[in-house]
């Protein structure tokens, strides 16, 4: 049985048949779908199975890119590439007894964050050892009478108080951010200046946050000279 053309859908016999676009054609049927200008082989373009001249092919504003078999391998072949770069990449690190972490922003931020989770209780830890190491054994407490009433200072009292040097003190920059837990303090962020800066006693000094303008106590293990 004759397949049916493509255009006309009578009959195409052997003699006059063309095979094109997965279709069969009269030679004369096979034409432009908008101009109707005989074509061939040789100079037809194909669009949705239909035949088209160069002066009327469709014209697309973009590629459509498809998952073609070839497309398939390519992409199938950089998974494969990508999997035996880190499998190479793994067995190069695995002898070393560490991973490798990128110093990424968020990596440095979380660092830092530690940092100064452990400085603040370091300082807490700090001021907890000097208040029992100043309060008397408690066999001898009872011993020993109690102080009058005006001498009688709550425990947090036991840091000096914030007086204020004479200027003229030394510069000093932060180490490390401090959050004031009293009145007097100086609160800091790391790299601030301390200007005036005075010792009061071993763990505490006064002195000016020039970036603020605040004058009070600062712990002493929180700065250094500049």
């Amino acid at each position: 049985m004759n397949p049916p053309c493509g255009r006309c859908k009578k009959p195409v016999y052997p003699t006059e048949k063309i095979n094109c676009l997965d279709k069969y054609w009269h030679k004369g049927c096979f034409s432009c779908e908008v101009c109707k200008m005989a074509l061939s082989m040789n100079n037809y373009k194909g669009f949705e199975k239909k035949p088209y001249c160069s002066m009327h092919y469709p014209k697309t504003s973009f590629t459509i890119v498809t998952d073609t078999p070839e497309n398939l391998r390519l992409k199938q072949q950089t998974m494969l590439n990508s999997q035996a770069l880190y499998k190479e990449d793994f067995e190069k690190n695995k002898g070393r007894g560490f991973s490798v972490v990128v110093d990424t922003p968020e990596m440095q931020r979380l660092k830092k964050t530690q940092d100064q989770i452990s400085n603040i209780k370091y300082h807490e830890d700090f001021e907890k050892s000097k208040i029992r190491s100043d309060a008397p054994p408690p066999e001898n407490r009872q011993d020993q009478p109690s102080p009058p009433e005006t001498l009688r200072q709550p425990a947090e009292h036991l840091r000096p108080a914030a007086v204020a040097p004479s200027s003229g003190g030394k510069r000093y920059q932060a180490l490390y951010s401090y959050a004031a837990a009293e009145a007097d303090e100086v609160s800091l962020l790391e790299g601030d200046l301390i200007l005036d800066v005075e010792p009061i006693d071993e763990g505490w000094m006064f002195g000016c946050n020039q970036r603020t303008g605040q004058r009070g106590m600062l712990p002493a293990n929180y700065v250094r000279p500049v």
